[in-house]
C-alpha cells in the first residue's frame, strides 16, 4: 500500500510514522519542510508538486496548533498552514487520486469551553485562528472528496498525551516539575484526551473508511487526575487554592485584557469538557487505552 503522510515530524506524525512503518506492504512517502522528508515542501509557502505515483492512503496530519496568535500575520499563519495547506496538498493529488484520504482535525471545532459528552452532530462555532482554519480545512477535505469520489476520514481530536507532548499538556508539566503549578478548587473538571499512540494504532485500519469522528481515551480524566499523576512522576506536591479569590481576580481580568487570568481561563480551569466517541466504537472499533498511562517523560 503507498502511503503519504504529512507532518511526519510533529508529536503525533512521528508516531503515525512509527506505526505504518511496522505495516507490513506499507511503503511511506513523507512531505515536509525538513530534509527528513521524500518530499520537502513547505506548505505555507511553496506549491506542492504532484505526484507521479498514486497513493492508496493519503494521511495529512501536518498543521499548525498549540499557541496563541499575538498579531495579525500570527493569525494568518494559522490559516496559510492548516487551510491553504490542506488546499495545496489536495490540488498536488488532482492528477493521481488516493483511494482514501485521513484528516487530523481537532475538538475546537466545536467552539465550546464547556460540555459534556458533545458528538459530531454538534455545530461547528469555532472563532479562534486555529478553530476556523480547522473548519475550512475539514470542508477542503470533504469538497474534495464527495467531488473526486475518494473516501475520507476526519479525526476530530482532544488534548492528545504520550511522551513529552505539546500545547496545553505540556506546559502543565513544565510548571508541576519546576513546582510551580498550583490547583484551583478540587480539580473536578473532566477533559478528554486521547494518547498518540492509540490514534496512530488506529491509522492504517481507515483504509476505505468514510466518516467524521471524534477520537478519546473513554475515561475523561479529572484536572486532579492528571495533575496527580504528572506530579507522581516528577515526585511534587500540588499546592491547592480556592476558587474563591480566582473568580474576583477573573472579572478584574475581563476588563484589563493583559491580565493574568479572566473568566474564559478561570472556566477552562474550572468546567468540564467532555466528547463522545461512541461513533467511533461503533464504526471503527474503537478501543482506547488511558491517556493518563501515556503520559511519560524520557
Amino acid at each position: 500500500m503507498e502511503v503519504l503522510l504529512t507532518g511526519a515530524s510533529g508529536f503525533l506524525g512521528k508516531e503515525i510514522f512509527k506505526q505504518l512503518v511496522q505495516m507490513k506492504n506499507f511503503n511511506i512517502t513523507t512531505i515536509g519542510r525538513s530534509d527528513e522528508n521524500d518530499i520537502i515542501c513547505d506548505l505555507s509557502n511553496d506549491s506542492v508538486p504532484g505526484h507521479n505515483i498514486t497513493y492508496d492512503m493519503v494521511v495529512h496530519a501536518a498543521g499548525k496548533a498549540h499557541s496563541v496568535p499575538k498579531t495579525k500575520e500570527e493569525e494568518e499563519d494559522f490559516f496559510n498552514v492548516n487551510y491553504k495547506g490542506t488546499r495545496k496538498i489536495l490540488n498536488g493529488l488532482k492528477e493521481n487520486l488516493p483511494n482514501t484520504i485521513v484528516f487530523i482535525s481537532s475538538v475546537s471545532v466545536y467552539g465550546l469551553e464547556h460540555g459534556q459528552m458533545i458528538d459530531e452532530s454538534f455545530s461547528l462555532k469555532g472563532i479562534a485562528p486555529y478553530a476556523k482554519s480547522k473548519i475550512l480545512a475539514e470542508k477542503e477535505i470533504l469538497k474534495f472528496c464527495k467531488a473526486n469520489d475518494v473516501n475520507y476520514v476526519i479525526l476530530r481530536l482532544p488534548l492528545i498525551s504520550g511522551s513529552n507532548p505539546p500545547g496545553n499538556l505540556g506546559k502543565m508539566i513544565n510548571a508541576i516539575k519546576k513546582g510551580y503549578y498550583f490547583r484551583i478548587g478540587k480539580g473536578e473538571a473532566r477533559k478528554s484526551m486521547v494518547s498518540a499512540i492509540d490514534v496512530a494504532s488506529l491509522i492504517p485500519n481507515l483504509y476505505e473508511k468514510n466518516g467524521i469522528y471524534n477520537l478519546t481515551d473513554r475515561i475523561h480524566p479529572s484536572f486532579k487526575q492528571i495533575e496527580d499523576h504528572i506530579a507522581l512522576i516528577y515526585n511534587k506536591k500540588i499546592m491547592r487554592f480556592p476558587k474563591l479569590p480566582f473568580v474576583m481576580l477573573a472579572k478584574i481580568g475581563d476588563i484589563l485584557p493583559k491580565f493574568i487570568i479572566n473568566t474564559d481561563k478561570l472556566n477552562k480551569i474550572t468546567k468540564s469538557l467532555t466528547f463522545s466517541d461512541n461513533k467511533a466504537v461503533k464504526e471503527l472499533n474503537w478501543k482506547p487505552s488511558s491517556g493518563l498511562i501515556s503520559i511519560s517523560i524520557k
